[in-house]
């Protein structure tokens, strides 16, 4: 908690997770306000019991953070964590590269994605039909 609130994170304790007092309502609005959660090794066995499922059926149960770990670390390992989650649609849409990367980082960070989203299939390459890189506001470029 101290050390969150010296490098300016919202942090809650166990005692603020117990106000929500199970409200699905109130864990919604939790979890959609944050993209990702951290915890300690300890309270991190108390969530499902103070929060019930929430958090769990959003997609966004915390992080487990060791006493010995850099939070600032943690953090910029999480935000640079990519989430694939393949439902019954045959189309992924996955973000690799933000505005402030050189050409040479999306490059890497399209390969290593493409690469490992190949490794998931079950028959690899041969469930692929196309790949398509597309920027926020530009046309889609087909790269496979």
């Amino acid at each position: 908690m101290d050390v969150a609130a010296k490098i300016g994170v919202p942090s809650m304790d166990a005692e603020a997770l117990k106000k929500l007092n199970k409200n699905k309502k109130l864990i919604k609005k939790l979890a959609r306000k944050y993209d990702a959660f951290l915890a300690s090794e300890s309270l991190i066995k108390q969530i499902p019991r103070i929060l019930g499922p929430g958090l769990n059926k959003a997609g966004k149960f915390p992080a487990a953070i060791q006493q010995s770990d850099d939070i600032n670390a943690k953090i910029t390992e999480t935000r640079s964590t990519v989430k694939f989650q393949l439902k019954k649609v045959l189309c992924l849409a996955v973000a690799v590269g933000n505005v402030e990367m050189t050409e040479d980082q999306l490059v890497q960070n399209i390969v290593l994605t493409v690469n490992f989203l190949v490794s998931l299939l079950k028959k690899n390459w041969q469930n692929v039909r196309s790949l398509y890189i597309k920027s926020t506001m530009g046309k889609p470029f087909r790269i496979y």
